[in-house]
């Protein structure tokens, strides 16, 4: 994947990111891991707010731009402007467009052309890859 060769603003050694997140949060952010379907709290944050990378506090996505996929993870249609990059995935037998933080390079998720107006984008998201601040 990319976003694994980048250089980021945000760089850490890799004892450096397990001190600093739990074993979860290292997992997806780190190692490009996936969180089960319908595990995270935040598939269901209906407040006003704003959810931010909880590898480095970095806004992500408005809670104006959440809606509910169905899917078991928080979905959005639009990130935050300069919050995200993205790369080609080719794991699991197929292609697929990964999300990660801009500013730390943390493994957020996918994008997927199935979302709603005005974007028609999924950015569908592992949940303790980040955390959600309230408004």
């Amino acid at each position: 994947m990319g976003a694994v060769n980048e250089k980021f603003e945000i760089s850490k050694t890799d004892d450096e990111w397990r001190k600093q997140l739990n074993p979860q949060q290292y997992r997806v952010l780190r190692l490009h891991g996936t969180e089960r379907a319908g595990t995270s709290e935040l598939d269901h944050e209906k407040r006003a707010g704003t959810f931010v990378c909880a590898g480095c506090d970095l806004p992500l996505y408005s809670s104006d731009t959440k809606f509910n996929s169905g899917t078991g993870w928080p979905s959005f249609f639009r990130p935050l402007p300069n919050a995200i990059g993205t790369s080609t995935d080719r794991t699991l037998f197929m292609t697929r467009t990964e999300v990660h933080c801009r500013r730390c390079g943390g493994h957020l998720g996918h994008v997927f052309e199935d979302g709603p107006p005005p974007t028609g984008l999924r950015y569908c998201m592992n949940g303790v890859a980040m955390k959600f601040v309230a408004a």
